[in-house]
């Protein structure tokens, strides 16, 4: 490898490592796996270089992050793949049985219970909302990282949305909130 190479990928890609950490470890929901997605990711990254010449690096590396952690899940996990935008699971993402609000008070920390009631979310929804909310990046970055319309990432992060609202692990606070302040 080139010196010019090595230069260029520490410019471009080495930046927005922690970035890539973070959604590949939202989506693996294991950090173990996400070190080894973003590895990949890197590999894949280095490999097609020469092949970028775009002014977004950061949206094109989450875009190989993303794409890795799919070939993934298919080689590890293929049963979290839903087809489509997975419209059809929408109701059994979050299961109300799973957790009553007594448990979900006994939870440490109110964010514990956020990342685990995001860690719940269909993965195309727990994606586009880890890149919008957690990564700051516009609908239209997103767009270009997953692959679709802007109208389907505005779609899947209100339905992502909306699932933590219905989330027994958010309810929970929520009444906990609501008993605090009376």
């Amino acid at each position: 490898m080139s010196d010019r190479v090595d230069a260029r990928f520490e410019q471009l890609i080495l930046p927005h490592l922690d970035a890539a950490y973070n959604l590949a470890r939202w989506l693996t929901r294991n950090t173990h796996d996400a070190e080894d997605v973003v590895q990949d990711a890197c590999v894949r990254a280095l490999k097609y270089l020469g092949a970028f010449h775009g002014t977004d690096a950061r949206a094109w590396f989450l875009a190989i992050v993303r794409n890795a952690c799919y070939d993934w899940f298919g080689r590890n996990r293929p049963a979290e793949i839903a087809p489509g935008d997975a419209t059809e699971v929408i109701d059994l993402a979050v299961d109300p049985g799973a957790l009553t609000p007594e448990q979900a008070l006994l939870r440490n920390a109110e964010a514990q219970v956020l990342a685990d009631a995001i860690a719940a979310l269909p993965v195309g929804f727990r994606e586009v909302l880890v890149l919008r909310e957690l990564e700051e990046l516009s609908y239209k970055e997103i767009a270009r990282i997953v692959d679709i319309p802007i109208g389907t990432v505005m779609s899947r992060l209100a339905r992502a949305r909306g699932l933590l609202q219905r989330s027994p692990l958010l309810r929970a606070i929520g009444e906990r909130s609501a008993r605090g302040q009376q």
